[in-house]
């Protein structure tokens, strides 16, 4: 059955803010306790390797925290969404980064003050000692993978090759490890440091396996999806439904999305996000995507009884994070699926959807939307032309004009990056509270 729990105004905190205390929390105190483990255990052979040690311990926890924000755990996705969690991750991969030089850096100017020897030298002879070579491979690792994900280079790299390349995160993440626990100053300086390290190490790392490896091939074995029809919906947009087993026993929600494969028709290492354009009844799941690419474009051609590999659901973009009892959505292009999907859910609430499209013909799911609204008792603003022939449907006082309540409402945005950041621009100068804004980009990098 459809989902039938009703979403109104909110007491209490927040779930995304919840979900921000716990991450906080979680630095905070493990903050905390590397300060106490330096201060009583960081001394190094001279005052430049004391620092030294400072940087190492704290690339330490940087890292079991970067571990933490790819985890996709789900209590966390659900409130704070994956395309959060990734750029919170992407930025705190570039402090990992020059943390690990600064440490990198600080211990050969100290052994080279200690031995009185050219830096160049003490390099070399650093990269003899195992502890300290484990130490430079990891570190390379996280250099290489920093170039690679600056905005100029991911540009130029196809998805496959730089998620192949990014997973040697995980080497290096491995090396450091090893690194560590050979350095006994930190890792055995005491009973407490070692009983700390190993549970923080086993926590970010049993974080990561069960989210990333555990859980989605726990959820394949049990549900063995399959697809059951393939809808074209127009010329160049599909719907394929898919069914398994206990699907009713399936945590997903309408709104959010699945990272789809179909390893009988597609290469196992193709996926795409893709969200479901119909909320989940417990016996099928839809997705409707448009070709823009090899795999969408292929969906098309899908045999009937492919198998399917999902890894989800994930995202908030959801009535969990409701506040207000009425509620704006807006759509543009094939955005529009999770907005269809959230409007089938049974929840009260006066609807408004904003869906905008260059012409009617590109308006995807259309007659479902309309049908669904009338039902709900709600209104659609088909907004219509070319932003560059003079339609701005999204400035502050063109918003006004369609929801003349919209800052006593919540508002869920979804399309693309252009059509996101003018929405939220204006949702700004129209002083609507950020949290009555809800806005997910579903991408993988």
């Amino acid at each position: 059955m459809v989902a039938t729990h009703s979403r109104g105004q909110r007491s209490g905190m927040a779930p995304v803010v919840q979900a921000r205390w716990a991450l906080w929390g979680f630095v905070v105190v493990n903050a905390a306790i590397v300060e106490v483990l330096w201060f009583t255990a960081g001394t190094g052979k001279n005052e430049i390797l004391t620092v030294a040690k400072f940087f190492g311990l704290h690339a330490a926890l940087i890292m079991m925290f970067q571990l933490l924000l790819v985890a996709r755990l789900p209590w966390l996705d659900r409130r704070i969404g994956m395309d959060r969690l990734t750029v919170w991750h992407r930025w705190v991969g570039f402090g990992l980064l020059w943390t690990v030089l600064t440490h990198a850096t600080i211990v050969v100017l100290g052994y080279a003050s200690l031995d009185r020897a050219p830096v160049a030298k003490t390099f070399f002879a650093l990269a003899g000692v195992p502890a300290s070579l484990l130490g430079m491979l990891a570190a390379t690792i996280i250099v290489v993978i920093g170039v690679v994900s600056l905005r100029y280079s991911r540009r130029r790299l196809r998805y496959e090759t730089w998620h192949g390349l990014h997973l040697l995160l995980y080497v290096a993440l491995g090396l450091a490890f090893v690194h560590q626990l050979r350095e006994t100053t930190t890792f055995k300086s005491s009973a407490f440091a070692t009983v700390y390290w190993w549970a923080l190490w086993l926590f970010a790392f049993g974080s990561l396996v069960v989210g990333r490896i555990a859980v989605p091939l726990w959820r394949n074995s049990r549900h063995r999806f399959r697809v059951e029809a393939v809808v074209p919906e127009s010329p160049d947009v599909v719907s394929v439904h898919v069914t398994g087993r206990h699907l009713e026993r399936l945590p997903a929600a309408a709104g959010q999305f699945f990272v789809w494969r179909f390893p009988d028709h597609h290469h196992w290492w193709l996926a795409n996000p893709f969200s479901l354009s119909a909320a989940p009844n417990g016996r099928t799941l839809r997705l409707t995507a448009k070709a823009v690419g090899t795999t969408s474009a292929g969906l098309r051609h899908l045999p009937v009884g492919t198998r399917v590999f999902l890894e989800g659901p994930y995202g908030a973009f959801t009535s969990l994070h409701r506040t207000r009892p009425g509620v704006v959505l807006i759509a543009g292009g094939v955005g529009v699926t999770p907005v269809r999907a959230l409007l089938e859910e049974r929840t009260p609430g006066d609807f408004v959807v904003l869906y905008r499209v260059r012409q009617e013909s590109e308006a995807v799911l259309l007659a479902e939307l309309r049908q669904l609204i009338a039902a709900r008792g709600g209104r659609l603003h088909l907004l219509t032309g070319r932003t560059g022939d003079g339609a701005r449907p999204f400035e502050p006082e063109a918003l006004r004009h369609l929801v003349p309540d919209i800052a006593e409402r919540d508002v869920y945005v979804c399309g693309p990056p252009a059509m996101t950041s003018a929405v939220l621009s204006g949702l700004r100068r129209l002083k609507v509270p950020n949290r009555q804004v809800h806005a997910e980009k579903f991408s993988l990098a």
